[in-house]
This record gives C-alpha cells, structure tokens and sequence, in this order.
C-alpha cells in the first residue's frame, strides 16, 4: 500500500502533506490552472478530506519500486457519488511532486466544484498560514545554521 494512501484512509492530514515535496504541484479536476506549492496543495487536501464522505480507495496501480502511482477511489460529496483517480509522481527523494486528481461523472465534479468552492476561503487562509509558518521555520534555520558557522 502507497504511504498516501494509508494516510488518506487514515484521514491523516499531517502524514498527506509530509508526504509531498516542497515544490508539488496540485493539478485540480475542477480548477483550470495548477496549484504550486506544498501550502496550497495541504490546505486543498485538507480541504477534501472535510467534503468527501463514504470515501474509499479501490484500487492501487503502479511499480511499487515506481515513481508513478494512480489510486483509483469512490466518494459522495453533495449527495451525488463520484469516482476519481489520484495521479502521483513522486520526485527522487520519494516525496510527491506531482498530485493530479481527475473525477467523473460531471455531476460529481460539479457536486465536488462547488463543494470546494464554499471551503475556498478556509484553504486560501490555511494556506497562508502554513507558508508562513515554513517561511519562519526556514529563517529560523538559515539564523541557526549562521550562528553555528560564528561558533
């Protein structure tokens, strides 16, 4: 079992993002552009775990030893039943650099659109906060790292 995988099952907010790579790029089934960034790509998932319901993984496909995954699921979200695929490509040091979702019928992504849409301004507010957070943690780690090259 893929390690986003479980996390997802396990509905393991942190365990999804500390999976992904700093630079992942999220490519949403219902948004036109792409969304770059590990803050914005936590936020959304954090976002969908909160709108999909009776969600379950079907199936796995891919080399385990493999950089690409796809994790076939099912969900309800609106009260109309989906199915989707989440795509992973996964970078040289194993984190997802690329997280590509697509979701079929087009009622289920016009359920999950406006699902989404209504949670957008909690995303974009989680999202900030997250990369301010790791914009603090990085400055706090360049100051460690030159205060130790003084010592």
């Amino acid at each position: 079992m893929h390690p986003f995988r479980k996390a997802v099952e396990d509905r393991d907010a942190q365990a999804m993002i500390d999976l992904l790579a700093e630079n992942v790029v999220f490519t949403s089934p219902v948004a036109f552009k792409p969304y770059p960034g590990k803050a914005i790509t936590g936020a959304i998932l954090r976002g969908v775990l909160r709108v999909f319901e009776d969600f379950a993984y079907v199936r796995e496909i891919g080399d385990p030893e493999g950089r690409d995954h796809a994790l076939v699921f099912t969900a309800t979200v609106g009260g109309k039943r989906l199915q989707g695929c989440d795509f992973l490509h996964l970078d040289e040091d194993g984190r997802i650099d690329e997280l590509t979702v697509m979701v079929r019928p087009l009622s289920g992504a016009q359920a999950l659109a406006a699902a989404m849409a209504a949670e957008f301004d909690r995303i974009a507010a989680e999202a900030a906060e997250a990369a301010e957070a790791a914009e603090a943690a990085g400055a706090s780690g360049a100051a460690d790292s030159a205060g130790a090259a003084d010592r």
